[in-house]
């Protein structure tokens, strides 16, 4: 009897949860709590031995089954999935829960290397992993690929695409979750060897001569945030294909975080650009994606992706002269939610994963040429995997003028 077959015949699903940091306690451990009816949680990892307890307790999870760790959470027996929340690269730790025969929900990013992706999409049990790419699941942008499908005579040819995220402090996001406070309990001797292996990875990925000049930028912006909204753009128009880059802009100079603009098309030939402000006093998270049409627009306006229950808003504006039409559409349905379910029916039945490894490696891709176009304005040598992106229109502007 094979693992998803036991699972058909319990009920809840057992699930392990690693890394217990702000997204688990702000909105993975409160929705798993409520969902008893398809949930239990069964084990935690975190290498935080205060947090393992305080949130161990909260749930009510054995402290046999409170573990340091995502290695040792996987040698717990009587795990139907994994929720992988722990920070940086999943690659390695989700390979691993493959072949332990587990099912995962991965956060973002799936890793931070292509070679990672690859041995993932290598595993004969690829798609038991469900990438966290939440918003593909909110209802306002399933409606929205709904529309652009069912009225694409009406909106006809897709032109533009924009986005605008405006991103305050973590801090003013999460007042709210009363999170508990860093621990600093943390094993130094354990921070080290993981703090290595992120650098070796982001090497692997854009080089050691980048690395130092714009790691952070690849690794915290790109991978850790902008990966959402290429998620979107994926999911309402249908396109899996990486974004190719024609010109990106870092600044002010000096400044981290700092503002970022990303101008690129897709090869249908529609262009892109996305534009990613940390702005440290604003008053609130904000984000706007917006398609436009031949005949109309497509708008979808994201609150803070913390505030569990908050409506994502869709405006669709079509007709013109005194046909025109605005539609507003919104829905408490909570993104997140619909993920977990989503997850559930994967662990259950085998339902194949709506976001999955295919989707964060043409991420990858698209994070890398990014980094690469940067990297040939500044005059800072690309290396490791980026070395090989499709060269973009920076890049081939700093190399003509060589």
């Amino acid at each position: 009897m094979t693992s998803l077959d036991r699972t058909r015949q319990r009920g809840r699903i057992r699930v392990g949860v690693a890394g217990l940091g702000a997204v688990a306690q702000s909105v993975h451990l409160p929705l798993l709590g409520r969902l008893t009816d398809t949930f239990e949680i069964s084990a935690l990892a975190d290498l935080s031995p205060s947090l393992l307890a305080a949130l161990g307790s909260r749930y009510g999870v054995a402290p046999e089954r409170r573990v340091e760790g995502v290695a040792a959470l996987l040698a717990l027996d009587g795990l139907d999935g994994v929720v992988l929340l722990t920070s940086g690269s999943h690659g390695t730790p989700a390979l691993a829960a493959l072949e332990r025969g587990l099912a995962i929900l991965c956060e973002k990013p799936l890793a931070t290397t292509l070679g990672e992706a690859d041995a993932l999409a290598a595993s004969p049990v690829a798609d038991r992993l469900l990438l966290g790419y939440m918003k593909a699941f909110d209802p306002a942008v399933v409606e929205a690929r709904r529309i652009a499908l069912d009225d694409a005579a009406t909106l006809g040819e897709l032109r533009a695409i924009h986005v605008t995220i405006l991103h305050p402090t973590s801090e003013s996001q999460l007042a709210f979750a009363h999170l508990l406070p860093p621990a600093g309990d943390v094993d130094p001797a354990v921070i080290g060897p993981l703090r290595a292996e992120a650098e070796r990875l982001v090497q692997a990925a854009i080089g050691a001569a980048a690395a130092p000049e714009i790691g952070g930028l690849y690794s915290d912006i790109l991978l850790g945030s902008i990966v959402h909204e290429l998620s979107v753009i994926r999911t309402v128009t249908g396109d899996p294909s990486s974004l190719e880059i024609d010109h990106v802009d870092v600044w002010p100079d000096g400044v981290w975080p700092p503002s970022l603009l990303v101008a690129g098309h897709l090869p249908s030939g529609v262009r892109v650009t996305i534009a990613w402000h940390f702005l440290d006093r604003y008053p609130s998270y904000r984000e706007d994606v917006r398609f436009h049409h031949r005949g109309g627009s497509l708008e979808l306006t994201f609150p803070a992706p913390y505030r569990l229950h908050q409506p994502t808003l869709l405006t669709v504006e079509t007709g013109a002269d005194e046909t025109r039409r605005r539609t507003m559409f919104d829905s408490i349905g909570e993104a997140f939610e619909e993920e977990l379910l989503a997850f559930a029916r994967l662990v259950r039945n085998g339902e194949p994963p709506r976001t999955g490894i295919a989707d964060g490696r043409a991420d990858i891709v698209t994070c890398q040429r990014i980094a690469a176009a940067w990297a040939a304005r500044r005059g800072i040598p690309i290396g490791g995997e980026a070395a090989t992106a499709a060269p973009s229109g920076d890049a081939v502007l700093a190399e003509s003028a060589r």
